[in-house]
């Protein structure tokens, strides 16, 4: 459902990153990396945010440079600090995710909502709440629709133990049908995921 040949990423004379290249079915996956090895940068080439210099990335069979708008319809993104409009609230984001995917807020997204502690937040505008609370928002839109892949960069941050174990729970859940690529430092959690970890090395181009 993911699949990237020939990724490369270069600021003014700095490379970030050259020919990467991943491919993958369903399941959840790790990038496990030092920090400015270049992991954002490539999870938003991954999302459409960030424009590789070559290469390209396909979502669900659709390719990104060819096909944006078929390839963005299959993902969902979470990045590191989630801020969509400062003055939404948090349940007309969840609202706004269920129409766009083209399904509706069941009582399975509003367990979910209660098991994140979201319930009294959702009317709080996300200029109002912290870090965490908006990164709980954006994993719970996640859930919502039938997409095919989930990018996530440091979706832990933020998070405290409670909210940790729900997040354990709906990566693996999810990974059962989809593709999970996340970013994190953190060992226990990509293990508590079950996930296959790897690094920049794994995705260097080879032959």
């Amino acid at each position: 459902m993911l699949r990237f040949d020939n990724l490369s990423k270069q600021y003014s004379e700095r490379i970030i990153f050259q020919g990467l290249h991943y491919d993958v079915a369903s399941g959840c996956i790790a990038l496990n990396d030092e920090s400015g090895s270049g992991k954002s940068t490539l999870l938003g080439i991954l999302a459409g945010t960030v424009e590789a210099d070559t290469g390209d990335v396909w979502l669900g069979g659709h390719s990104l440079r060819a096909a944006p708008l078929a390839a963005q319809s299959v993902l969902t993104y979470v990045p590191e600090d989630c801020m969509p409009y400062p003055d939404r609230t948090g349940r007309e984001y969840l609202e706004n995710v269920a129409s766009e995917r083209k399904t509706t807020i069941g009582s399975d997204t509003l367990d979910l909502v209660d098991r994140f502690g979201l319930t009294p937040h959702l009317d709080k505008r996300f200029e109002q709440m912290s870090f965490g609370t908006r990164k709980k928002f954006f994993l719970t839109g996640a859930a919502l629709g039938e997409t095919e892949v989930l990018i996530a960069d440091e979706p832990v941050g933020g998070l405290d133990a409670a909210a940790r174990a729900v997040l354990v729970d709906l990566f693996k859940t999810l990974a059962t049908t989809r593709t999970v690529f996340f970013t994190s430092y953190d060992t226990a959690f990509t293990q508590a995921c079950e996930a296959t970890s790897i690094d920049f090395a794994d995705l260097a181009k080879v032959g």
